[in-house]
């Protein structure tokens, strides 16, 4: 039966003018990941992509690391939600970076205050009560997601094996669908997926199976110092 992993881009560039690059952390997460792919020995038959600079870049040094020489066919439906614009329209002062950093400095943890600001931006998302503010809903953004599972499914035969390399949002709306969580619940998975983990999907004959969410085995022991989940 057709198989997909799903991979969460490398540690991207929080706090840069442009986000959506990896970080010095991100590319060594993304050779890892390769190293360990290769380890493993799994065949890989198709690779997808989402159309974002941090999935290209993820998918490249993956790829190089594991030796494996694919085509990249790109699907713009795992691009992630547009985070920026969800914690802009909570709080609009979000663009102004000086603003941001002096008000997290007020905190005596700001990555925890950051966290909170931006759980409660999404909840306002999510609510659906301010769809008109949002260049995509949160129930658009699901079917999205969804769409392009579907796509990728429809891309394979028989034992076929596929990467995609995606974000995390894209990788809990899929989850939340086959394991049938709430809304809160998707949220909590989200939270806690790891840069540069894997989530394995089985497509079987009536059925769709999550088998494995958010392996991350390839950052411990003497690669622990590479885990992050932001």
């Amino acid at each position: 039966m057709p198989a997909v992993t799903l991979i969460r881009h490398g540690q991207a560039s929080f706090g840069k003018a442009n986000y959506d690059q990896l970080s010095e952390l991100g590319y060594l997460q993304a050779h890892r990941l390769g190293v360990s792919l290769k380890e493993r020995d799994e065949p890989v038959d198709v690779v997808f992509v989402g159309a974002m600079q941090r999935h290209l870049q993820t998918a490249e040094t993956c790829l190089a690391a594991a030796e494996l020489k694919l085509p990249l066919q790109t699907l713009p439906g795992f691009n992630e939600f547009n985070h920026e614009q969800v914690l802009e329209r909570f709080e609009p002062r979000y663009l102004d970076k000086d603003w941001l950093a002096s008000e997290m400095a007020r905190h005596e943890n700001p990555s925890d205050a950051f966290a909170d600001m931006f759980r409660t931006a999404i909840a306002r998302w999510v609510s659906g009560q301010h769809d008109d503010e949002y260049d995509e809903s949160w129930t658009a953004f699901q079917l999205r997601c969804r769409q392009a599972m579907s796509d990728v499914i429809g891309k394979l035969s028989g034992k076929q094996q596929a990467l995609v390399f995606t974000s995390g949002g894209s990788i809990s709306v899929i989850a939340q669908e086959l394991l049938q969580l709430n809304d809160v619940a998707t949220f909590r998975v989200n939270w806690t997926l790891a840069n540069g983990g894997l989530t394995r999907i089985l497509q079987g004959k009536r059925h769709r199976n999550l088998v494995s969410l958010n392996e991350h085995n390839h950052f411990s022991g003497r690669y622990r110092q590479l885990l992050t989940y932001r």
